[in-house]
C-alpha cells in the first residue's frame, strides 16, 4: 500500500512581490521517495494540490496520505477527495517532522528569508479538557508489565479495542523482556465498553503525569487534543506517578493503557500501546 506523508503550510519566506509562500513537502516512511513545491499564498488552494499531487505520483498515486499539521488537513483532505485517496490525521510522521527540521535550517539561506521566528513542527495546544463524567469509571491506577509479557498477555485475548502498532512492540524497540513497562488500569465497571470506545475515537497518543497544584494525568489525543483523565492531591499516588514517569524514561517512553470492567483480570475492554511523540 503506498503512504504518503504530507505537510503544506506557510514558511518563513516571501516571493519577489512580497507575498507569503507556502510550501508542499511529500515523503514516503523512508524518504527514498520525496516532492517539494512552493507557491503563494494565494494560489494554496486544494486545486493546486490536486495538480502537485498529480504530478509527484506519476502513475503511482498513494492510498493513503498521512497529515500531522491540523491546518494543513482541510485542504489536502479535499485535494485527496478528488483523487480517492484517503487521509489519515496522525502525529507518526517521524520522516516528514524529520525533513521538516532540516528544511528549516535550509530557509535564512534562500531569497525571501523573513527572519521570523520560525519551528516548522510545533503545534498550537489547546488547554487540556476534563473527561467527559458520563464516561468516568470506578477507579484507575498505576501498574507496570514486563516488556516480554505484553505480546503474550494481550495479542491473543479477545480484547474488544486492541491497539498495538508495530512499530511500538518491545521487540521492535528492543527493550530487554524485563524493563517494566508502565501504564494506567482504569476499571471501568458498567462503562467500561463507552469508556474504550471513546478512547478509540479519541486516537490516544500518550498519557502523561503532570506535577502542579493538583497534580494531574493528561491524555494526548489526536493531532493536539488534551483531555484530563485525573487529578490527585495525594502523595502516595504523586510517588507512585513520578516513578510511572521514571519507567517511560527507561522504556523508550513506551507505555499502556487499559481499560476493563473490574480488576478480576478475566476480562479486558481496551488496550492501546502508547509511546512518546511530538
Amino acid at each position: 500500500m503506498g503512504i504518503w506523508q504530507a505537510d503544506f503550510y506557510r514558511r518563513p519566506l516571501r516571493d519577489t512581490t512580497g507575498q507569503v509562500l507556502w510550501e508542499l513537502l511529500i515523503c514516503d516512511a523512508t524518504r527514498h521517495f520525496i516532492y517539494e513545491a512552493l507557491c503563494p499564498q494565494s494560489e494554496a488552494n486544494a486545486n493546486w494540490l490536486v495538480a502537485q499531487f498529480r504530478q509527484a505520483a506519476g502513475d503511482n498515486l498513494p492510498e493513503v496520505i498521512q497529515v500531522f499539521r491540523p491546518q494543513s488537513l482541510s485542504l489536502i483532505e479535499t485535494a485527496a477527495q478528488q483523487l480517492n485517496i484517503v487521509v489519515e490525521a496522525t502525529r507518526h510522521t517521524t520522516a516528514l517532522k524529520q525533513w521538516l527540521q532540516e528544511r528549516a535550517l535550509q530557509y535564512p539561506k534562500q531569497d525571501g528569508y523573513t527572519g521570523e521566528a520560525y519551528n516548522p513542527v510545533a503545534l498550537d495546544k489547546p488547554p487540556p479538557l476534563p473527561l467527559p463524567e458520563n464516561l468516568w469509571g470506578d477507579r484507575w491506577r498505576f501498574a507496570s508489565i514486563p516488556a516480554g509479557n505484553i505480546e503474550e498477555a494481550f495479542c491473543d485475548r479477545p480484547i474488544p479495542i486492541l491497539e498495538m502498532p508495530e512499530s511500538l512492540l518491545p521487540l521492535k524497540l528492543g527493550l530487554a523482556s524485563t524493563v517494566a513497562v508502565p501504564g494506567v488500569i482504569i476499571d471501568g465497571g458498567r462503562k467500561s465498553m463507552q469508556l474504550a470506545r471513546w478512547l478509540q475515537d479519541a486516537q490516544p497518543i500518550s498519557l502523561n503525569y503532570i506535577a502542579g497544584a493538583p497534580d494531574g494525568l493528561i491524555l494526548e489525543a489526536g493531532l493536539v487534543d488534551r483531555w484530563v483523565v485525573a487529578t490527585f492531591e495525594d502523595k502516595e499516588v504523586a510517588t507512585a506517578a513520578q516513578m510511572y514517569e521514571q519507567r517511560k524514561q527507561l522504556s523508550q517512553g513506551l507505555h499502556f493503557l487499559l481499560v476493563q470492567p473490574d480488576d478480576s483480570g478475566m476480562t479486558y475492554t481496551g488496550f492501546w500501546l502508547l509511546g512518546t511523540v511530538s
